[in-house]
């Protein structure tokens, strides 16, 4: 499948393959290792591939005896692989490199060696565990990899125009036409109730059926649990507990994420590891409240006060309707023709925090719940910063809507309240584009152009 990620691996290889080993951090089964090797048999005259999943003991001795003396230790991978290595024109993967530290460690000599390139994958690189006993290399160069967005999903449909057409009218801040409008909100429910998964979006191409697609993300969130009891140490209780809890915190109205619906009188400080593990391992994205929407957003970061979403939308489907151990095909019907109301307010707006984390944008909301002054009291979905910061007018709050009758009060207090510090207040719906008021309301569809 067509990955955007791909471009970036491209861009390393031209300018930084000889001075840094690219590491891409992910999720668990969101195509890391399948577009690496993609990458390496497409863009390489050999590769080798190490899997620390499945290695063997005299390949992880090679990293305890022989980064002293390269020459050999080369030739013994050469050799062990039954593949010949090419200087600047092979490339050395390290998969699931969490797994075997010292590997990573390794990348210092590596690079400065200079032979080869060298590219790592990894789940949860930055859990204790897997940092303990090594000096991370500073001549790693971080990627992360999301699951597929919208445009992404739309190539692996075989339609290659629609995001270019969105793309414009954006731009140029014109309606798509109800024809067009119609047609991408219907491709972008599908993604919403598929989500980006790699095998599950491969599946509906298939198939265009939503109960096998159901089993393979099931399969996902089987895995992430098992992931949860094995690394998540000692607490691996305390996160399965918030993992199993997201979908219900996020049905509430202000979708605040209470601790005291884990514990009675739990405490932030008890949960703050197991939240952590969730957004490291990139099952959860956290968005954060923040005090003052200023220049600043992460300055004013209220780390006591959060939202928690799933990473990946198609899979909070299947955890939040696990009635009868399968999302029934009534209910990918309702949502494919917007005919669901529990519960879709809850979709909606999982499927914005994880394009606007797509697109480069931390997590940020803004909340008041002042009760003696009525001008104060007011919640936004989300803030984002401009990327090109002045004195004035940074902030864009963004208000999310999933259905068609809505009120704007918070955001027409915050205008007034942060007049000086708001830039473009933003309502993403199921409507067309249009600007009114000083408002400008876009389709769901292009939050991802933010």
């Amino acid at each position: 499948m067509k990955r955007k990620i791909y471009t970036e691996l491209l861009n390393w290889k031209k300018k930084g393959a000889g001075k840094t080993a690219l590491l891409i951090d992910g999720a668990r089964r969101v195509g890391k290792s399948y577009i690496v090797e993609n990458f390496a048999k497409k863009e390489y005259k050999t590769y080798i591939l190490l899997d620390f999943n499945r290695i063997d003991k005299e390949v992880t001795d090679l990293f305890l005896h022989y980064l002293n003396d390269l020459d050999t230790f080369f030739m013994y991978l050469s050799g062990y692989y039954n593949v010949k290595l090419y200087e600047q024109e092979s490339l050395i993967i390290f998969d699931e490199v969490q797994l075997f530290p010292k590997a990573r460690a390794a990348v210092k000599y590596l690079v400065a060696d200079g032979r080869y390139h060298y590219i790592e994958t990894g789940s949860l690189m930055s859990i204790k565990k897997n940092v303990q006993d090594i000096v991370i290399p500073s001549e790693e160069r971080h990627m992360k990899m999301n699951p597929m967005d919208f445009e992404e999903f739309l190539w692996a449909m075989g339609n290659d125009t629609l995001m270019e057409m969105i793309r414009q009218c954006f731009d140029g801040k014109k309606p798509m036409g109800q024809a067009v409008h119609r047609k991408a909100m219907t491709l972008f429910r599908q993604y919403m109730i598929v989500g980006g998964m790699p095998q599950a979006v491969q599946e509906y191409t298939l198939t265009r059926d939503f109960d096998e697609v159901d089993k393979i993300k099931r399969d996902i969130l089987s895995l992430y649990r098992a992931d949860i009891i094995k690394y998540a140490e000692s607490y691996a209780l305390k996160a399965e507990s918030i993992f199993d809890e997201i979908p219900a915190q996020l049905q509430k109205h202000e979708k605040k994420f209470r601790l005291s619906s884990l514990k009675k009188e739990a405490r932030f400080r008890e949960y703050e590891d197991a939240l952590f593990w969730l957004e490291d391992s990139m099952i959860a994205n956290i968005c954060y409240n923040s005090t003052e929407p200023g220049i600043g957003l992460k300055l004013n970061r209220d780390r006591l006060t959060l939202k928690c979403y799933m990473a990946d939308t198609g899979l909070l489907i299947s955890h939040a309707f696990d009635e009868n151990g399968i999302v029934s095909e009534e209910i990918y019907r309702k949502l494919l023709f917007d005919k669901l109301e529990v519960n879709k307010g809850m979709i909606v707006e999982n499927i914005v925090a994880q394009m606007l984390t797509a697109a480069g944008h931390k997590l940020y909301f803004y909340s008041n719940p002042s009760r003696n002054d009525s001008t104060s009291r007011m919640k936004i979905d989300f803030l984002i910063a401009k990327s090109k910061i002045s004195s004035r007018h940074n902030i864009s709050p963004i208000e999310v809507k999933s259905g068609k009758n809505y009120t704007l009060s918070s955001l027409r207090k915050f205008m007034v309240k942060f007049a000086q510090q708001t830039n473009t207040p933003y309502v993403l719906h199921t409507g067309d584009l249009r600007e009114e008021n000083g408002i400008v309301y876009l389709p769901l569809y292009m939050t991802c152009l933010l």
